[in-house]
């Protein structure tokens, strides 16, 4: 079964703020921005049309605050501020923002917080009834940058992608499925695992089209 990408709203009254973090978002493997949104209003009505993964929400919006909004949301939601107040963490914290991003961050910061989001989602998704070093895990895969030792031995699909790697080189997802014999969307799967678990880097390569392609580096090359 292939997995599909995880979908992130972007909740931002600047339309070229909200269309660059849209960029970002779709530059990392196993994410898709859907079509940004500047107000309160819209953003509930995105959220009932899309039922997006994730909310990457603004606390500043013309008809209300990202915090207000924050507590009526039933969905994943990180902010996306220049709030440094420490009120406004708190509240945000409160209302069940899974995290806090302070405007202005890079471009990296963002990347490192949404595979956390995704390492916390890949967690309790393969989860059953979690014991408390289970939730404890699970706390801590949302923090951006932390790596969580997840207690399983990596997969077979793991090890042969890894060993097919030469440390000195860089491939595309496509290119390493042909060469392990696998469909390009299960060695994405697998290769952002890795990504994980620091054993492969992930950057970006640009063809003829324009469009950015991933590419992937075994760790140390």
């Amino acid at each position: 079964m292939t997995a599909r990408p995880l979908s992130v709203l972007i909740v931002d009254d600047d339309f070229h703020v909200a269309r660059l973090h849209a960029r970002y978002v779709d530059s990392v493997a196993g994410f898709s921005a859907l079509p940004p949104v500047g107000s309160v209003e819209q953003a509930r009505a995105a959220v009932a049309r899309h039922r997006p993964d994730l909310v990457l929400l603004d606390v500043y919006l013309p008809d209300g605050t990202g915090l207000d909004l924050l507590g009526t949301l039933d969905v994943d939601t990180v902010l996306l501020s220049a709030a440094a107040e420490p009120a406004a963490l708190r509240m945000a914290f409160r209302r069940g923002a899974l995290a806090y991003l302070l405007k202005p961050f890079t471009e990296e910061a963002l990347s490192q917080q949404l595979r956390a989001y995704a390492r916390y989602r890949r967690m309790l998704d393969a989860a059953g009834p979690l014991d408390q070093a289970g939730v404890d895990r699970a706390r801590r895969a949302l923090i951006a940058g932390d790596s969580v030792p997840t207690g399983r031995p990596r997969s077979a699909t793991e090890a042969v992608l890894l060993e097919a790697m030469d440390p000195a080189l860089a491939y595309s997802a496509t290119e390493l499925a042909a060469s392990v014999g696998v469909s390009r969307a299960t060695a994405q799967r697998h290769l952002s695992s890795l990504a994980e678990d620091h054993a492969v880097t992930i950057g970006l390569r640009y063809g003829s089209t324009g469009r950015p392609e991933h590419e992937y580096r075994r760790a140390g090359g």
